[in-house]
């Protein structure tokens, strides 16, 4: 049997950034030829629940890879999805699917980022963001900082996903803090959704006004950590 000649650390390097590239054109594509118009479509309860209905027993499928694609090309918003997801499915329903999709979109994100390092971030991000996220060094406390950011509404959780690949975070934790965690942020968006598509249009007002005041907060605290672990360096 013939035996090939081993790949040089520089041929595997050049595989690598190739394959990183390609991931990245074929997300550029994806974001501008679907994520787009996918924002919109759901941005529009009445047509996204008429949709719903067309594609009957395959629409919550469907609908799960949207979120999967939503989470992959992080710069699409998540929002408009979960708060759809109510209006079109129901608060129940809903939910369950947005935290399903959004499991296994994060999943593939992790299990990317431990498979190519860095360079599958720097496709998305630039590294100087890590400077920010310095306390996810600590070993000790990763896992309740995980939490906390994911369970915290207003962090930027689909960003997050990336930077969590390149720390030692165990994949079972992992596991576990992605289907818990988020489930404030998602459970406000899709029981506002289904208020809507309901016609309690007060109780739907009162929902996303608590939940951007919430999110307000959250945002602030986010900054506030990032900026203290910045001078701590």
């Amino acid at each position: 049997m013939r035996r090939h000649k081993p790949l040089s650390n520089a041929q595997k390097r050049w595989i690598v950034g190739i394959g990183i590239f390609l991931f990245l054109f074929l997300s550029a594509l994806v974001c501008w030829f679907a994520g787009r118009p996918l924002i919109r479509f759901a941005k529009e309860p009445d047509r996204f629940r008429a949709w719903v209905d067309q594609q009957g027993i395959r629409a919550p499928g469907l609908f799960m890879g949207m979120v999967i694609l939503q989470i992959i090309v992080a710069v699409i918003p998540g929002e408009p999805l979960e708060i759809a997801a109510g209006y079109a499915f129901g608060a129940l329903e809903g939910t369950l699917l947005c935290v399903l999709g959004a499991f296994l979109g994060r999943l593939l994100v992790f299990l990317l980022v431990r498979r190519f390092g860095t360079m599958a971030v720097e496709v998305f991000f630039p590294l100087e963001r890590l400077q920010s996220l310095r306390f996810l060094q600590n070993e000790r406390k990763l896992s309740f900082w995980v939490f906390f950011l994911f369970f915290l509404p207003g962090t930027p959780k689909d960003v997050l996903s990336y930077f969590v690949g390149l720390t030692k975070l165990p994949l079972r934790t992992w596991i576990c803090i992605s289907l818990v965690a988020p489930l404030p942020s998602i459970v406000t968006s899709t029981i506002g959704g289904n208020a809507l598509g309901v016609g309690n249009y007060l109780f739907a007002v009162i929902v996303f006004a608590g939940t951007l005041v919430i999110s307000a907060a959250g945002i602030a605290v986010y900054r506030e950590i990032c900026r203290k672990s910045r001078r701590t360096e």
